[in-house]
């Protein structure tokens, strides 16, 4: 087993990472490893499964993504997995960490015996992929560390069944981490000792997001005047239906929006009755690599979602200049605390979200201070603090052994 300063060999596994198919999905997951395996501590291996689905074409939507998903590729010089798991859409929420174990488990196993082993398990978001990591981890006899992200803490356990396996599999693992101070709250409100549960911060990548010129992002973008933008998924947790009533309140503003989801129809339908369809730009996914100009055309990131564990689109759009408005919710007072950065909110409103945009409209911070800010959130604590979580925990998997 390498505990010393040797090179920890970690199985990296979650079904939020992105594939040839969905190439933002779980993006902020693959940020983190691949500062983890670039640190040279480590070598990496992901297995991220992807649900099973028979249909390739594009009229089956999201499903048939699912199916284009490769079984096996190679992204920034990691080895990425899609072996497929069974999913049963709104009925099979109890028995998801079954079905994702018992699956995954021959090809994890065929897995060890060609790379001769690993030295733990990084699960990433904790149902079902945490709770049917430990079933691995007890399988194997590997330790497992589960990372705790927001929704798979603050909305799963509301479910009575699903709560009692995360507290399950949060007592099975050898370490847990919380990517916010807020998400280790929520984890101790659901029982779970403080002690156990170490804040790692996500970062931002620096050299990739960095001020693109204004008026040249204005100009690819084909806007002028007031320009905000928001970035996300299309749901409601999002809270686009507000950032679209506001600017009802804000003459002259154009709103970018990047995102897809099931809210399209209705947010465009909300544009038009509320008389700024024209102000409003649905873009779609935008690339990661496109967004630091995306940002970069705007006065502000509005950013209005009821929950977020740790939102990358905030430091995102700071690197790159830009200040945000957000509301304050999970972890965002811990992006989002100094005047550089832009404006938080208490009040989840219109009019609340009116008031921040004109306030930080009139009196923006410098765009260079905004980055500075940023650039106080690279990854180099949050690779080091992974790495010695790992040989912690690999340091007591030894003693109990021996």
């Amino acid at each position: 087993m390498s505990v010393g300063r040797q090179s920890l060999r970690i199985l990296t596994f979650t079904t939020l990472y992105p594939n040839a198919a969905q190439p933002v999905h779980g993006v902020f997951v693959e940020n983190r490893i691949r500062h983890l395996a670039a640190s040279g501590e480590v070598s990496v291996e992901v297995v991220a499964p992807v649900p099973w689905f028979p249909f390739r074409s594009a009229r089956f939507g999201r499903y048939a993504a699912f199916a284009r998903a490769p079984r096996r590729e190679e992204r920034f010089g990691l080895t990425v997995h899609h072996p497929r798991y069974p999913v049963i859409p709104k009925f099979g929420m109890t028995a998801a960490p079954q079905l994702l174990y018992r699956a995954v488990r021959p090809f994890v196993a065929d897995l060890i015996r060609e790379r001769g082993g690993f030295d733990l398990i990084d699960a990433h978001y904790f149902y079902p992929d945490g709770v049917a990591a430990t079933l691995l981890g007890r399988h194997f006899g590997l330790p497992v560390v589960i990372t705790a992200r927001g929704t798979d803490v603050n909305v799963i356990p509301r479910y009575r069944m699903a709560r009692r396996q995360i507290l399950e599999a949060a007592r099975r693992a050898a370490g847990l981490i919380a990517v916010c101070a807020d998400i280790k709250r929520i984890l101790m409100e659901l029982g779970i000792d403080a002690e156990r549960v170490r804040v790692l911060r996500n970062g931002v990548d620096l050299q990739q997001f960095k001020p693109v010129d204004p008026a040249e992002a204005r100009r690819q973008y084909g806007v002028t005047g007031t320009v905000l933008v928001s970035v996300g998924g299309l749901i409601p947790r999002k809270g686009h239906d507000l950032t679209i009533a506001a600017l009802a309140q804000l003459p002259g503003a154009t709103l970018l929006i990047a995102g897809e989801g099931p809210e399209h129809a209705a947010l465009v339908d909300l544009a038009g009755r509320l008389g700024v369809a024209e102000r409003v730009r649905f873009l779609g996914r935008v690339a990661h690599g496109d967004l630091p100009t995306l940002y970069s055309t705007a006065d502000a990131m509005v950013l209005a979602s009821s929950f977020e564990g740790w939102a990358n689109v905030l430091l995102e759009s700071m690197a790159c200049g830009t200040p945000v408005v957000a509301f304050d919710a999970g972890g965002t007072s811990e992006v989002v605390s100094d005047p550089a950065a832009g404006i938080l909110l208490a009040d989840r409103s219109v009019p609340s979200l009116v008031d921040g945009v004109k306030r930080l409209l009139s009196d923006p911070p410098p765009r260079r201070a905004t980055r500075a800010y940023a650039e106080k959130f690279d990854w180099n604590a949050t690779t080091e603090g992974q790495i010695r979580l790992f040989r912690d925990v690999l340091t007591a998997d030894r003693r109990r052994l021996t």
